[in-house]
């Protein structure tokens, strides 16, 4: 039985399906929209992505409605994959001719042959991928739907079209396809398909970085990214492409004291994120946040279990992970590190007494990331005793009001030293060498400390007491200043 094509018929009065349409039946060749695009009708999500299989040549179908649709449209040929894309407005077309697949045991790179629409229909990841409509007119707007995707999409479940074994043996990317979708759509995977990912998990193996990392991203930026990890986890993939993540799993318990399963807590902490922030980075950091607490175990008789300088550890792991994984090596890099050392200097002011020294300094290190790792440090208290998540809470609070009162008045986020490298080497007659960087760090210490305002006089005056106590002589005072001596000079 048809389904009522209403459901679905609004979408195809966008005269571009007609146009498609008209094009296809002069060339005498069957068209079919499929794929994501059919599926997200259904979702009710948007989308402008649209596949156009057809039976005979998709790049000459492309070819033909780029010419009639005129300027503004762009058309793009990928000759050796038999495949074409018109960009025009706001959509993306992509056009290709029906195929079927088969495929060598160690490479995910198929044999393509021309085939039929059921050929192609059968390649298909899954079973809501694999719904089509027709756009000739003798039959535009039929669904044509042999897997029962529609169902599946009703019942939200991911499942195959074919045996899952063969799909995910083909193109293990399937697998973690299946979790991504599953992650994002928030299906539930089908039995079959879900036990067919373990016993393929290995094929894992031949994928590159760069595509897992792409599904990967995908999960980090849905709803709630721990359920794609918790599957990854279920389906042993997890172990196989993020190794550093699979070691916080499990809670070793001694003379009575366990520790809490880091993994689950990590998870948390990004979930928590998540609800706050759609910053992949920060996501990221989050996820990261704890990644050396495996290496930097221990347990102490006295106190139990300690996982001491898990952050700065964790910092320098960043860049290898990332390395490894084929991550940014730029900025975003170099953010998620930052927030990664920084995420417990937060959770110890909130701890301890408050002190306008420490927050000038926690300021000074976070900079402009300084509400990035608040959102972060807060989203760390996972306890289950509400008393202490609440004193938690109430000690961040007095943590931010600090960081509003010394940021008015010090001006310590991002801030440059009042007398710069240069000016130091002028005055002292130093050349670059580590004197230079003492005097420097001196000035810097004593504006966050407290000992002088960040103003350029003050910090003048201190510079040459700093150096009188270390027997540097002034060679080129800084003529400004020079009615205003030293003290004790």
């Amino acid at each position: 039985m048809q389904p009522d094509s209403s459901l679905w018929s609004e979408h195809l009065k966008h005269p571009i399906f007609s146009l498609i349409g008209s094009i296809a039946d002069q060339a005498g060749q069957p068209c079919y929209v499929i794929g994501g695009y059919v599926r997200d009708i259904f979702l009710k999500r948007p989308s402008k992505d649209i596949d156009i299989v057809t039976l005979g040549s998709g790049i000459n179908l492309a070819t033909t409605l780029s010419k009639q649709l005129g300027k503004g449209a762009y058309l793009s040929v990928f000759k050796n994959f038999g495949t074409a894309q018109v960009k025009y407005r706001n959509l993306e077309i992509e056009f290709v001719g029906a195929r079927k697949e088969s495929y060598s045991r160690d490479s995910r790179k198929p044999v393509v042959e021309n085939g039929t629409l059921s050929d192609d229909q059968n390649r298909r990841d899954f079973t809501i991928n694999a719904l089509a409509i027709c756009l000739n007119k003798e039959h535009f707007g039929e669904l044509i739907d042999p897997f029962g995707g529609l169902s599946d999409l009703g019942n939200k479940t991911i499942r195959t079209p074919l045996n899952p074994d063969i799909t995910f043996s083909d193109d293990p990317l399937r697998m973690m396809r299946a979790i991504r979708f599953s992650t994002q759509l928030g299906f539930h995977i089908e039995e079959n398909t879900l036990n067919a990912i373990t016993r393929n998990a290995e094929r894992i193996n031949i994928i590159s970085k760069e595509r897992i990392i792409d599904e990967l991203n995908k999960i980090m930026a849905s709803e709630k990214p721990s359920t794609g990890y918790l599957l990854l986890n279920k389906c042993q993939l997890l172990k196989l492409i993020f190794p550093e993540l699979d070691a916080l799993k499990g809670v070793e318990t001694k003379d009575g004291k366990g520790h809490k399963d880091n993994f689950f807590h990590t998870l948390q902490v990004l979930d928590n994120v998540a609800a706050r922030t759609d910053n992949i980075w920060l996501r990221w950091a989050a996820l990261l946040h704890d990644i050396a607490k495996p290496i930097t175990k221990r347990y102490d008789e006295k106190i139990g279990w300690t996982f001491h300088n898990h952050n700065f550890v964790g910092e320098k792991m960043i860049p290898s992970i990332f390395r490894k994984m084929k991550l940014p090596l730029n900025e975003k890099m170099k953010y998620v590190q930052k927030l990664v050392g920084l995420h417990m200097r937060p959770i110890i002011l909130a701890e301890d007494t408050v002190t306008d020294s420490a927050v000038r300094r926690l300021l000074f290190d976070a900079g402009d990331d300084i509400e990035d790792l608040m959102l972060l440090c807060e989203a760390d208290i996972t306890s289950k005793n509400r008393e202490k998540v609440a004193r938690f809470r109430d000690n961040f609070q007095l943590v931010r009001t600090k960081l509003k009162e010394i940021e008015e008045k010090d001006r310590i986020r991002n801030m440059q030293p009042p007398i710069s490298g240069e000016e130091i080497m002028a005055i002292f007659n130093l050349p670059p060498c580590s004197q230079v960087g003492t005097i420097k760090s001196a000035i810097k210490d004593a504006i966050l400390d407290g000992i002088i305002p960040n103003e350029k006089e003050a910090a003048y005056q201190f510079m040459l007491d700093f150096a009188r106590s270390r027997q540097i002589p002034v060679v080129n005072p800084l003529p400004e200043y020079t009615d205003s001596p030293p003290k004790g000079s």
